[in-house]
């Protein structure tokens, strides 16, 4: 094996001992950075998915049927307040996407979800503890900050919406460039309110304690 082989595998194994020496110096860090990383992902899977789904449910009569559903009292400008926000008629024509949109919105992030469960539970967590338990609290989890990130949706959705297709006249392009805003906003949401969660649903027990 010559002098030069080996010293190309030395190199190419310094990165993974970088990240080898890190975790153990910064277990929590090193856990964070994937967490982070993967979520990332997740976010992406989510942008890309989300006008695609949009587009396809367009065609349809759902974008005409209205969805606007648990008033939690009134806006600043007098109209009612809801948590699931989404009346009939295209964005474009100053509707809300009506169940079309509430559709492509909701099934991306079901999806990205999904996901990232597995995801995280095998790469960031490494959990070994009941997987059916685990599952159960993240959709309680997954519901709750759902219903959550779609209330205060209500604050930046239709100004986002707005600013990029009335103010700046960029028409179909500002409404893309805002589905990509607004689904980077929920994301964001969700990252800082699931590592918390995820700490205490996917726990990593010693092997001799559960065989106790």
């Amino acid at each position: 094996m010559s002098s030069d082989y080996i010293k190309k595998e030395k190199e190419a194994a310094k990165p993974l001992q970088f990240w080898t020496n890190f975790k153990d110096k910064h277990p929590n860090a090193a856990q964070f950075l994937v967490f982070f990383l993967l979520s990332n992902g997740v976010t992406v899977l989510q942008i890309v998915l989300m006008p695609v789904l949009r587009s396809w449910f367009a065609d349809t009569a759902l974008i005409f049927t209205d969805f606007q559903i648990w008033q939690v009292g009134q806006s600043v400008d007098g109209s009612a307040y809801y948590i699931f926000d989404y009346p009939a008629g295209a964005l474009a024509d100053g509707g809300g996407g009506g169940l079309a949109y509430f559709l492509a919105v909701q099934i991306s992030i079901a999806v990205a979800q999904i996901i990232n469960f597995f995801a995280q539970r095998n790469i960031t967590f490494k959990s070994n503890t009941n997987p059916w338990m685990a599952a159960f609290w993240y959709v309680i989890a997954y519901i709750l900050i759902t219903i959550g990130a779609a209330a205060a949706q209500g604050f930046y959705k239709a100004p986002i919406y707005d600013l990029f297709m009335d103010t700046w006249g960029l028409g179909q392009t500002g409404e893309t460039l805002a589905d990509i805003i607004t689904m980077v906003i929920n994301a964001a949401i969700s990252f800082w309110v699931f590592y918390p969660i995820f700490k205490i649903i996917f726990k990593q027990v010693p092997e001799e304690t559960k065989e106790r």
